[in-house]
């Protein structure tokens, strides 16, 4: 069987840990590889080998960090779709959303090369009598990411290209449900001519992650992943004085309006339900469905989720492909047990699907509930998967404050003609992103990804103008050249004179 190793210093590392874990295709539930799980040692030895490299990377320009990113970016192109079907072999998302999952975490590294503007400081002549003021950013040092197993593109690339772009060397932990895409980016970054230390992967499990919260070398921390972890790593990592973004999990509102286009709001609905198995922090998992328009809104949607396509990735029929691995699929299903035992009505039941020729893969079916009140589990809690709830709200002023009082607030988005209502809805909403007639808001790169409340724990957002601020730490710097004469000494908080 296939070993999958560390990536270190430019190479494969195999380490000192003799934990593995099995890697699964999800479309077939056979075993494909096993994963090497590092150890706290193994860890400790890849930081110091990124120490080593920070001291030449981070004074390399910024314009020839850019240059290898540039690079980069082509070989990403280049090798699309090796990555593509890496994805979808290892997470199960169907070929073409992966496609499209790898092309926004490009776009990141599209941003990264133009880090050397990005860079520029600020400068005053004369804040005093011949005394200059300037500001500059410079890089923390080594900075690590652990990442998820739903975008094993994106994510990652949310977090090394900008870091790495800023001067800093970086770990990555991707999820060790599938890890090959990441090892495999960091071959083709080594390939565009990245020195070796600058990006090293490193697999594992919570040992490792600990690891990381705890090396008192690793200046800086993102993550992507539920809220406890989230929470777990956000605590621990304040507690060892280190830089931390931890984006936690999700419970994404889509209000439909009386007077909204139906069919939009449905279509949309359908691909931020299920697209991806529902498995991403975007995912729109709950409808609200204002005044009378519930009745033809379950309607319209009954028809269309009987009616979905769930096959393997690699078929281009299918619209939904299998869940990730085998607990996560029967997890999922006890969530929607438990939304029929609190007395939701479910309207398509999906829990049974079964396709022939792949009756071993993880699949499920789209279910779709109605009737869901606040107080149920299935409304509170993120489900992660196929299901869609659909929650009755009277007026616009009650879906308002339904959103707003849900404990996550990472994605929300409104289906409205009315242009004062979406305008209130986009100020008014305690939600990171906000989509107005767009079912799935996640900002292109250029702008920043993060969400509110406790979808997020840390004071910036990912990638983007915070992603750069993230990255870097803010030096001010005041002078004065002396003119040969002597002043005596002064003991009072000095002002510009």
């Amino acid at each position: 069987m296939k070993i999958i190793e560390h990536f270190v210093e430019g190479k494969k590392y195999s380490g000192n840990s003799k934990r593995t874990s099995l890697i699964y295709n999800p479309a077939t539930g056979e075993s494909t590889a096993k994963v090497k799980l590092g150890s706290t040692e193994d860890l400790n030895k890849v930081v110091e080998a990124a120490q080593k490299a920070f001291l030449d990377w981070s004074n390399t320009p910024p314009l020839q960090r850019a240059r290898v990113l540039f690079r980069f970016k082509e070989l990403i192109e280049k090798n699309e779709d090796e990555l593509v079907k890496i994805i979808v072999s290892e997470h199960g998302k169907v070929y073409e959303d992966a496609r499209g999952s790898l092309t926004r975490g490009l776009e990141v590294v599209e941003y990264a090369c133009g880090i050397p503007q990005m860079l520029k400081g600020e400068f005053t002549e004369n804040v005093g009598k011949n005394v200059d003021s300037w500001s500059l950013r410079q890089p923390l040092g080594v900075c690590a990411g652990i990442t998820p197993f739903n975008f094993p593109a994106m994510v990652p690339m949310w977090m090394f290209p900008m870091a790495i772009a800023c001067g800093n060397t970086f770990i990555l932990k991707p999820s060790e449900k599938d890890p090959s895409c990441s090892l495999r980016l960091a071959e083709l970054f080594t390939d565009a001519g990245l020195p070796n230390g600058v990006f090293n992967v490193v697999n594992g499990d919570k040992e490792v992650v600990d690891a990381i919260i705890s090396n008192k070398n690793i200046s800086a921390v993102s993550f992507v992943g539920s809220t406890p972890v989230a929470k777990y790593i956000y605590e621990n990592c304040a507690k060892n004085e280190k830089r931390v973004q931890a984006l936690g999990g999700a419970k994404n509102h889509c209000v439909v309006m009386p007077d909204c286009d139906l069919d939009q709001a449905v279509n949309g609905l359908m691909g931020a339900a299920y697209g991806s198995a529902g498995e991403r922090c975007m995912a729109q998992s709950v409808a609200v469905a204002v005044g009378n328009i519930g009745d033809q809104l379950v309607k319209n949607l009954k028809t269309k989720v009987e009616n979905l396509k769930v096959g393997p990735g690699m078929d281009k029929n299918s619209e939904m492909g299998p869940l990730v691995t085998k607990e996560h699929l029967e997890k999922v299903k006890s969530y929607v047990d438990i939304g029929v035992q609190e007395g939701a009505e479910l309207v398509v039941d999906g829990r049974e699907l079964e396709l022939q020729g792949y009756e071993k893969g993880y699949y499920m079916g789209g279910c779709l509930f109605d009737r869901v009140k606040k107080n149920m589990k299935i409304y509170k809690e993120e489900i992660f998967g196929p299901v869609l709830s659909v929650i009755r709200a009277k007026n616009y002023d009650e879906a308002l404050s339904l959103v707003n009082d849900h404990e996550f607030g990472n994605g929300v988005s409104i289906f409205t003609r009315d242009g004062d209502v979406g305008r209130s809805f986009s100020s008014k909403a305690k939600i990171g992103m906000v989509g107005i007639n767009i079912p799935i808001p996640v900002p292109m790169a250029f702008h920043s990804f993060g969400g509110w409340k406790r979808s997020l724990f840390g004071d910036q957002h990912m990638h983007g103008p915070e992603g750069v601020r993230f990255y870097t730490k803010l030096k001010t710097i005041t002078s004065r050249w002396p003119d040969g004469l002597k002043s005596d000494p002064e003991f009072v908080m000095p002002t510009m004179k």
